[in-house]
């Protein structure tokens, strides 16, 4: 389960640099993706009792969420 979270975090967070990245009309999809990587980050962080990567992305899934308001709704 953890190998899971962790490698699902990692492929959702490139996706979505590059959809950011790139800059088209589909761009916002990246912050759904950085939301799915956050999640799986935040996850594997308290599986794995490392408080400092929770924090991190908890973060980060706010700012997601804000990305998402912003660009989606």
């Amino acid at each position: 389960m953890l190998r899971v979270l962790k490698w699902l975090g990692t492929a959702a967070g490139i996706l979505g640099a590059l959809l950011v990245a790139a800059n088209i009309p589909s761009s916002g999809w990246g912050f759904v993706m950085f939301l799915v990587s956050s999640l799986s980050w935040s996850t594997a962080g308290l599986l794995m009792r490392e408080p400092s990567l929770v924090a991190l992305n908890v973060t980060f899934v706010a700012i997601n969420i804000l990305g998402i308001v912003r660009w989606l709704l």
